[in-house]
């Protein structure tokens, strides 16, 4: 990060900025002063990611959130500081079940327990099945445009980089196994061994226990499957370790000084740091997020396939709105499926729109800042994304042309290449409508009083100009209601002082022209649909026509 990033002000707002980025960033300041040579080294933020399945969007979460924390972390330190951002992908694993969401599952079955980067490809696009996963990862994130390094488990074995912690962890052995041995079942403790050889017979990933571990050799012996002793050493990709301790081999290793992982791991915290500290590591700092759930508030799994891909939101949502729904509460529960999606995209414009206004230290607990790392886009319309599918619904939208013909009645001077984000929300919000709110739109007829109530409405936009603006249709559209006994809330007052107006009167005018309970703001909604078109379309539900549909 430069400082051409961010402004002066910012530099000096960040020291009270209260995002949560922002004080994972202080803690990590804080562990590398305590550190002999911390303030000198490079800074090591690491992701993990196994590849036995596709990636899912838990696995970029991980990365956008540690990515946030390193451009806080950044900030703070004024750019003085290298830093470098690790993805690490777990390729040399065992396959252990054929995850339920891929094709050539019997092919996949005749390869269980190899290393994934040993597994054909089910889809014949790789070298394996490993080859796959980390490429769909990279393009994942390269969509996203961040800056990291892409690091296999493979690689790192076979090549010699893991040569010296896995020489280490056998001069350790003992102290590794009283670190794990607590931690099973009585039943896994007699076969349990840190060490997983890759059977030089089958190429399998073998869980069995060892007959010796010869420290000075750097070697272990184990019963092959075919039953005779092996004796294998340690290095060059011959053995890798069990995930537990190869966690923490992995800090101890490389220095991480910074990761963060799922709820479902903070038992094993204890497990990992002992490891570090047992081969001579410092334990990085570590953030424990909560999990994300699918609809039925299961865990989201990657061999399930359950909840939403990242090319399935990317689909109907910007990759920005993917962000926002990352940032916000990391550590609270949160489901993830596709009803959240319009949300998650309006509430992205929210705070886009609000940053121009925002003081420097407003803007550095603003989530757009750290979505775009600290150089956000300039705000366009002020047309929710809710208010898009309503436009969709009404016009029968089947590409973004017709939306912008209403668009350039609200706003005759925008333009697909003037408001670009307004242009792509477009194509979003036709997808969306088509799959996920059509199918559930219903509209019912108006009742006798309700009937009388839209004439009302026709006639009182009928006395508008067409080009009347948002806020006189609104007026106009609260006028009517006031009007009307059953929709008069005497708990509240209207400008002229009489009663306001209930919540009813919209939701009936939601459920007869739009099929839906909830929707936008009908003032905004009217003056881009068009006063005429409006009207029209009141005309087709008194005729009952809406409700044949």
């Amino acid at each position: 990060m430069t400082s051409e990033s961010v402004s002066a002000a910012q530099f000096v707002a960040s020291a009270d900025a209260r995002a949560w980025p922002f004080e994972e960033a202080r803690r990590l300041i804080e562990r590398l002063d305590r550190l002999p040579g911390g303030k000198d080294k490079v800074v090591l933020f690491e992701t993990g990611y196994g590849p036995s399945g596709l990636p899912h969007i838990g696995t970029f979460g991980e990365v956008a959130r540690t990515t946030m924390v390193r451009h806080a972390f950044e900030l703070l330190t004024e750019g003085k500081r290298t830093t470098r951002l690790l993805c690490f992908s777990d390729d040399m694993d065992g396959m252990r079940k054929v995850p339920d969401n891929v094709p050539n599952q019997e092919m996949l079955l005749q390869h269980l327990h190899k290393p994934l980067t040993k597994v054909p490809d089910p889809f014949g696009q790789y070298d394996s099945f490993g080859h796959h996963n980390n490429a769909m990862l990279r393009r994942f994130l390269d969509t996203f445009g961040f800056e990291y390094e892409f690091a296999s488990a493979t690689d790192y074995y076979t090549s010699g980089r893991f040569d010296e912690i896995l020489l280490k962890a056998a001069e350790r052995y003992q102290k590794i196994m009283e670190i794990m041995l607590p931690t099973l079942g009585e039943e896994r403790q007699a076969t349990y061994s840190c060490f997983l050889p890759i059977s030089p017979t089958t190429g399998r990933v073998l869980y069995v226990p060892m007959k010796e571990v010869n420290a000075k050799k750097g070697e272990i012996t184990f019963a092959d499957e075919d039953g005779r002793d092996v004796t294998l050493p340690v290095t060059g990709g011959r053995v890798k370790l069990q995930w537990k301790p190869d966690f923490g081999a992995r800090w101890a290793a490389l220095g991480v000084d910074f990761e963060m992982y799922g709820k479902d791991h903070l038992s094993n915290t204890v497990v990992y740091d002992g490891i570090c500290k047992a081969l001579g590591g410092v334990p990085p700092q570590h953030f424990v997020y909560e999990l994300f759930l699918d609809e039925k508030g299961e865990k989201i799994s990657k061999s399930k396939g359950n909840g939403i891909s990242i090319d399935q939101w990317l689909t109907y949502a910007s990759p920005e709105s993917l962000s926002l729904y990352m940032f916000q509460k990391p550590k609270s529960a949160k489901k993830l499926h596709f009803d959240v999606i319009p949300r998650a995209v309006d509430e992205y414009l929210q705070f886009l729109s609000a940053y121009p206004k925002q003081d420097a230290k407003q803007q550095l607990d603003n989530p757009v800042w750290h979505i775009h790392s600290g150089t956000p886009p300039k705000p366009e319309l002020p047309v929710t994304f809710g208010l898009l599918l309503n436009l969709v619904s009404v016009s029968n939208a089947e590409n973004k042309d017709v939306l912008w013909g209403m668009l350039r009645r609200y706003a005759p001077s925008a333009t697909p290449d003037a408001n670009p984000i307004l242009d792509k929300l477009s194509n979003y919000a036709i997808r969306y409508f088509n799959d996920f709110v059509l199918p559930t739109k219903k509209y019912r007829p108006p009742d006798d009083l309700e009937r009388e109530a839209l004439k009302a409405l026709d006639a009182a936009l009928g006395e508008l100009d067409a080009n009347a603006d948002a806020e006189t249709i609104q007026n106009k559209l609260l006028d009517v209601g006031r009007a009307i006994p059953r929709y008069q809330d005497t708990t509240k007052k209207s400008p002229g002082g009489g009663p306001g107006v209930k919540l009813d009167w919209f939701q009936a005018i939601y459920e007869t022209l739009l099929g839906q309970e909830r929707g936008p703001r009908l003032g905004t909604f009217v003056a881009l649909y068009g006063i005429p078109e409006t009207r029209a379309l009141i005309e087709r539900a008194l005729a009952g026509k809406l409700a044949a549909t």
